[in-house]
């Protein structure tokens, strides 16, 4: 049995079998998400985003499409090596902790796709949302795309199998000590796997006191992609802007 112990996600996410796992992640709705939130925005023609979390680069490469100069950051230097193929004059990929200033300023800071929460040290947490607003310009806005916690811990499915390319993929989904947590069991040329993650079950209020904490100004608060009202009850997303 091969099971990871320590930061789960600078593990599971170099991975193969992450981005087999999650292949099918509906990138209609992320970029209609894009294009409404950099209209919001009002994110100037040619300006700099920094997309922190970026993975594989999805939510980068179609920035730049759009014409923003753009750069996707992640732990994980296996997606960064993938994503560096999409790479052009105005589009990079570099591997960086969150938790640290980028040193570069920017128009826009996306972490999108609960991206967040994932630290053991609670301390990360708000590392992160400082190293976001040291690396914000004068007018520039972060936006924290994070699952609602209250309506997911509502509609957990706490077991599900799915077979992809081959694999079969056990998972197991409860809420514990303010955690939300997945178990992934799995086979593959005969080797056992198991992987868990761990993501903090952060509410609206707990985001409040965090960007309190990091001296930044909560300025809008959305439930969904197409940026409607947040509803604590039914709401799927937490969409945060601050500056």
């Amino acid at each position: 049995m091969i099971k990871d112990t320590t930061e789960w996600f600078s593990s599971w996410f170099d991975t193969p079998f992450y981005h087999i796992l999650y292949k099918d992640r509906n990138d209609a709705e992320a970029h209609a998400f894009m294009d409404t939130l950099t209209n919001y925005l009002n994110i100037p023609e040619g300006g700099s985003i920094l997309d922190l979390a970026c993975g594989k680069g999805r939510h980068s490469v179609y920035l730049n499409t759009l014409g923003y100069d753009v750069i996707g950051a992640d732990l994980s230097e296996n997606s960064i090596a993938f994503a560096k193929q999409f790479e052009n004059n105005h589009l990079h990929f570099e591997v960086h902790d969150m938790c640290m200033p980028f040193n570069k300023s920017f128009d826009a800071i996306f972490n999108l796709f609960t991206s967040f929460g994932y630290f053991k040290d609670e301390q990360g947490n708000l590392n992160t949302i400082k190293a976001i607003k040291a690396d914000l310009n004068e007018t520039g806005f972060g936006v924290i795309d994070f699952m609602n916690s209250d309506f997911v811990i509502e509609n957990l499915v706490p077991e599900e199998v799915k077979v992809i390319d081959g694999i079969t993929f056990f998972i197991n989904r409860y809420a514990h000590d303010g955690y939300i947590f997945k178990d992934i069991n799995f086979t593959h040329e005969g080797v056992d796997y198991s992987f868990q993650e761990r993501v903090r079950a952060f509410t609206l209020s707990d985001f409040e006191a965090l960007f309190e904490q990091a001296g930044v100004y909560l300025l809008d608060v959305f439930g969904d992609y197409k940026l409607s009202k947040f509803r604590p009850q039914t709401s799927e997303r937490l969409v945060m802007i601050f500056k």
